[in-house]
């Protein structure tokens, strides 16, 4: 096995919300695809999650890629970008060689990187308009970066399954337990490890809501979670404060 040691560096999306583990902790593609490679590695393998929710770009680099890079592992994951592209102070001339450096550094270090092209998160969430170009504009920085480092890069803005509703947990923003292993079975391939082919299964679409309860739904949404966001946004909150990182050094993968 080529990796040994594997550390994730992110947001929520790499966190695991919203594949929750019995006890209500989070799960998500990267547990399962340190417990995928841990499998092939043997027991000294060594996984840290140092990922966040509700991190911004600076706080991810900040905070997790210095612990990241003193543990000097064989593989890092780094996911960040998605909830900058949300704020009305995105600034992609700032952002993109900023995300340049970054990776830059990881790849420095000696250790292999996976980048992602994000999947399609809009087609349901409002704000398209403005949003949508601003995750194009990441993706396609994502890759420029992925093949001028030597990253290994995951897209997923290119898999339509991400389009399914059903992918996607109640608040239209994080990845189901489904998304997860789907994302887990992509990360794998890029790394040339096989998984279980389950993990690739897309549910079957939801049939058509009708229009009144649709919209009824999309209240309903509104008053979950668009409403608490906002409020956070003007608040100058976040949904990760007084949150820790639920694997913040090497070691065994449980399971």
């Amino acid at each position: 096995m080529r990796w040994r040691s594997f550390v994730a560096v992110g947001d929520s999306f790499t966190e695991g919300m919203d594949d929750a583990y019995p006890d209500g902790s989070y799960r998500g593609w990267a547990d399962l695809v340190a417990t995928r490679l841990a499998a092939e590695a043997g027991p000294d393998f060594g996984y840290a999650n140092l990922a966040i929710r509700g991190r911004l770009f600076p706080n991810v680099v900040a905070e997790q890629v210095p612990s990241a890079l003193a543990m000097k592992p064989d593989l890092i994951t780094f996911a960040a970008g998605g909830n900058d592209v949300l704020r009305r102070t995105f600034d992609p001339d700032v952002f993109v060689p900023r995300f340049d450096r970054v990776v830059e550094r990881l790849r420095g270090g000696g250790s292999d990187v996976v980048l992602f092209r994000f999947a399609d998160v809009m087609a349901r969430l409002p704000g398209q308009r403005l949003v949508a170009p601003r995750v194009t504009l990441l993706n396609r920085a994502v890759g420029e970066v992925a093949e001028r480092h030597g990253a290994i890069l995951v897209d997923l803005y290119s898999d339509e399954a991400y389009l399914n509703p059903m992918l996607w947990s109640t608040d239209r923003l994080h990845l189901s337990a489904a998304g997860h292993r789907r994302v887990a079975a992509q990360v794998l391939a890029a790394l040339g490890v096989g998984c279980d082919e389950e993990w690739l299964m897309v549910p079957p679409h939801p049939a058509p809501t009708p229009w009144l309860a649709a919209r009824a739904a999309d209240l309903r949404w509104a008053g979950q979670h668009l409403a608490p966001w906002i409020r956070r946004r003007l608040t100058g909150r976040s949904s990760g404060d007084f949150v820790t990182a639920k694997r913040p050094v090497l070691g065994p993968v449980d399971g």
